[in-house]
């Protein structure tokens, strides 16, 4: 993300938040910024920055998002991670990924999530799914899912 004081250009700078959630400025050193929205990062940082600057103006330009991602592994010509970009199913991710590999078992692909406790595993069966039978198979997929095609 880029951060910019506006008149101040050595506090300004491009920034990339780490996995512990924070970023690092000129001056004002550590920055908690995982969880806030650009208006609440860029009002943090004011704050922080009234200390150095006398009536500071910044702006928040995030540019990429690294954080939503989903995974595929197994009998797909392109197992990867894949960035989460708006709603995405199950069927798109595999479309994504090439499809499946000749010697995959469509029938018993699974859906890990982990959210707060331990993984939950959804049962996806690409045969009946691309049949139109039990389409609720086909979920959404949520940031960090992985989809296992064996």
């Amino acid at each position: 993300m880029s951060i910019v004081f506006w008149r101040d250009k050595d506090m300004s700078a491009e920034v990339v938040v780490r996995p512990d959630g924070k970023i690092t400025l000129p001056l004002l050193n550590e920055i908690q910024a995982a969880g806030l929205t650009p208006e609440q990062l860029r009002a943090k940082l004011v704050e922080a920055a009234s200390v150095y600057v006398e009536d500071p103006t910044a702006t928040v330009a995030v540019k990429e998002i690294h954080s939503r991602t989903v995974f595929i592994t197994g009998n797909v010509p392109k197992p990867a991670s894949y960035p989460l970009m708006g709603d995405m199913t199950v069927l798109q991710l595999i479309s994504i990924a090439g499809g499946l590999q000749e010697y995959a078992d469509a029938k018993n692909i699974v859906v890990i999530r982990r959210e707060n406790g331990p993984p939950q595993y959804h049962k996806f069966n690409y045969k009946e799914v691309v049949k139109r039978q039990h389409p609720e198979q086909n979920i959404v997929l949520k940031p960090g899912d992985t989809v296992v095609v064996p």
